[in-house]
């Protein structure tokens, strides 16, 4: 029986990586499409807070080439963990440019979620930056706080809302969370800019109430 022919979504990532260091350009998108929803679940936190959903995602979308032209196999990280670093750290560092305005939200950023790294010793690995990101990486809250907060958040949301908030962290589309809670996709995004509007309130006020 002549076998299965390979196409690129059947090859892992380090081999694609390494046909996109060759000039593929195939292999390259095929990683991009991959790890577009790891980029929204990266962007998405920092826009709850405050900043603008497209910059954000552009701004990842960034990160991720990069992982994708630098990354190396041979040392032993997987793609996907060094994908995620450089994600986040180009997030942060648009961040930290943000927050040379003394009146952008971002000063007050928050990421609901753990990253994905927690736990993993070697953070920098390759040519990943190992400057320290100053005002608001200082910000940034412990694991335990992140959680309390979410559950805080969650305290304060309807069940529509936080079914919503949940999905939407995990970097669905708002196509994909209108199907799974039987609402129009408009409905899902009015629902989020609600969310926001919550987390505003608790930043600046520590009050989640509705006005």
């Amino acid at each position: 029986m002549k076998p299965a022919e390979e196409t690129p979504n059947s090859l892992t990532d380090e081999i694609l990586c390494l046909q996109a260091a060759s000039g593929d350009r195939i292999a390259e998108e095929t990683l991009v499409m991959r790890y577009n929803r790891l980029v929204r679940i990266c962007a998405r936190p920092y826009f709850l807070a405050g900043g603008d959903s497209e910059d954000l995602i552009q701004e990842g979308m960034v990160g991720l080439l990069n992982a994708i032209r630098e990354y190396v196999p041979q040392k032993g990280t997987a793609f996907r963990t060094y994908a995620e670093i450089c994600i986040r750290n180009r997030i942060l560092s648009a961040i930290r440019a943000a927050s040379r305005d003394k009146h952008t939200p971002l000063n007050h950023y928050v990421s609901f979620e753990p990253p994905l790294l927690d736990g993993i010793a070697d953070s920098y690995p390759f040519n990943a930056s190992r400057q320290p990101l100053q005002n608001p990486e200082d910000m940034l809250i412990s694991r335990e706080e992140r959680r309390e907060r979410l559950g805080t958040l969650k305290g304060q949301l309807s069940g529509l809302e936080a079914n919503i908030l949940e999905l939407y962290l995990r970097g669905y589309s708002y196509v994909e969370i209108a199907e799974q809670v039987n609402r129009s996709p408009k409905a899902v995004d009015n629902a989020v800019q609600r969310i926001r509007r919550k987390v505003a309130r608790h930043l600046f006020s520590g009050d989640f109430s509705e006005s």
